[in-house]
């Protein structure tokens, strides 16, 4: 594709020639011949600063926001993330425009949402993808997870073939950061959902507010029509922008939902979508799944799809690492969940409270590098809705594990003394499990599906629902 070509969908002014460009990248390490090299500034590095490293290794041209001193063509755009995803929009072929793509936002429940759409949209014979932090599945292709919303080169090349092999419908989770970043500026959404708005990601935003602000992006001028969580708070101030239908279980909502039955491992609810009813069986617990349900529901009711047929697809859902039994030790049960924000940990904690009849014990670090107000927060959840805590490390990426564990404990001890820390998470885990009996719950909280952690910049192998199931077999 011509390089002026693209300098119109990006917006940008072309100083040199007007050279072909045969692939996109933003890594200066791996450019090449033929490749546009986008320079980003970011909060550690600008790789303006790598404009001549990309020039050395044949990059055809650059995209940037000042002159950067190299002799390859340069495109000038007023601002290089948002020209780098309209580019990659348009360089390949804008599939963005040839797909539905229901876009799934919130701090919390986006993963399950977006499962149980794209459970009940392939149930009902529709030919559906899906991008998020589980990563990306369509037509018997699974690409593993990176980010929750992938960077745009890698994102509508993705969509790109997704279209290409004959994908219908997207649905996709879109962060708070992608949304900042303008990662998905060029794509129109079809539905937009809104989960909720708590705390986390204060390391990137500094406060709720710009939180919040970027979240509602998605819902003013990048959507066709916005599904909005009634209960929460933040949905009153996104109302307005585009139609919306609501959905919740306790303010009036266009959509809601009773719970009939609720135990460990499932809960039978009566959606009422718009005045259709519908009888639905959930195979985990707890009252936040019921909000994700209904959100997934409202959404298949917009895309035509039958009742029967969402019940269906509802009953079919497994989310890896969300509230997941993944064993028994003594009589008790074992479950990981992806649970990282006060509010997740209480959430969690209090869908299994019901069930526990003797001791709630839950297993939980924080990030490194990452929000550090919520550590006390999620010390102070943990302690108010557990029995016990083994307080460990989760990604402590460049931090100390230990500086990070006394942060929790700051918020933990105002409630409650009963807990432990063990700093190695797998020790950590052994050590759980070794103080369960009969009647306990043991919640392993923190990373969910995670297949890594990362130390001192290195990812090593881990995930926590194997590291539970290789010490039960050990036991």
């Amino acid at each position: 594709m011509k390089l002026s070509e693209l300098a119109k969908e990006g917006r940008g002014t072309l100083f040199g020639e007007d050279v072909e460009i045969t692939s996109l990248t933003a890594d200066s390490r791996v450019a090449g011949a033929g490749d546009l090299f986008f320079c980003i500034p970011g909060t550690r590095t600008d790789s303006h600063d790598f404009a001549k490293e990309a020039e050395e290794r044949g990059a055809a041209a650059i995209v940037c926001e000042r002159d950067t001193g190299v002799r390859i063509p340069q495109l000038v755009v007023p601002e290089a993330r948002e020209g780098m995803a309209r580019i990659s929009a348009a360089f390949y072929g804008h599939p963005e425009r040839k797909m539905k793509i229901i876009g799934i936002t919130g701090t919390n429940g986006k993963t399950t949402v977006a499962h149980m759409l794209y459970s009940i949209l392939s149930e009902a014979g529709r030919r559906a993808g899906i991008i998020g932090t589980l990563g990306a599945r369509y037509a018997s292709t699974f690409v593993p997870p990176a980010l929750t919303t992938p960077d745009p080169t890698a994102l509508f090349a993705l969509l790109f073939d997704m279209q290409k092999r004959g994908v219908e419908y997207v649905v996709m989770e879109v962060s708070a950061h992608a949304l900042a970043l303008k990662k998905v500026e060029p794509i129109l959404f079809e539905l937009a959902i809104f989960t909720n708005l708590t705390q986390d990601h204060l390391d990137f935003f500094g406060d709720m507010a710009s939180y919040g602000e970027a979240k509602r992006r998605l819902f003013l001028n990048m959507c066709r029509e916005a599904i909005l969580n009634a209960d929460d708070a933040f949905s009153r101030t996104i109302e307005g922008g585009v139609p919306a239908t609501s959905y919740g279980l306790e303010c009036p909502a266009d959509s809601f939902a009773l719970i009939e039955h609720e135990s460990l491992t499932e809960t039978r609810i009566l959606l009422n979508l718009e005045d259709d009813l519908i009888e639905a069986r959930l195979l985990t617990t707890g009252r936040h799944n019921v909000y994700n349900a209904l959100a997934a529901g409202v959404a298949a009711k917009k895309l035509g799809v039958r009742g029967e047929v969402i019940a269906s697809g509802l009953l079919k859902v497994r989310v890896e690492g969300r509230l997941e039994r993944v064993g028994s030790f003594h009589g008790a049960d074992i479950f990981i969940d992806f649970a990282h924000t006060p509010d997740g940990i209480e959430k969690s904690l209090l869908s299994l409270r019901p069930h526990c009849k003797r001791r709630l014990i839950i297993l939980f670090g924080c990030g490194g590098n990452r929000d550090r107000k919520k550590r006390s927060l999620m010390g102070e959840r943990a302690a108010r809705f557990a029995d016990f805590a083994v307080l460990t490390s989760d990604n402590p990426r460049y931090e100390d594990p230990v500086s990070i564990i006394s942060e929790i404990e700051a918020g933990f001890r105002k409630y409650s003394e009963q807990y432990v820390a063990v700093e190695e998470r797998e020790q950590a885990t052994k050590y759980a499990i070794s103080l369960l009996q009969k009647g306990d719950i043991l919640l392993i909280a923190g990373k969910g599906g995670e297949t890594d952690q990362e130390i001192m910049g290195i990812k090593y192998s881990y995930n926590d629902k194997a590291i539970v199931k290789s010490i039960l077999e050990k036991l």
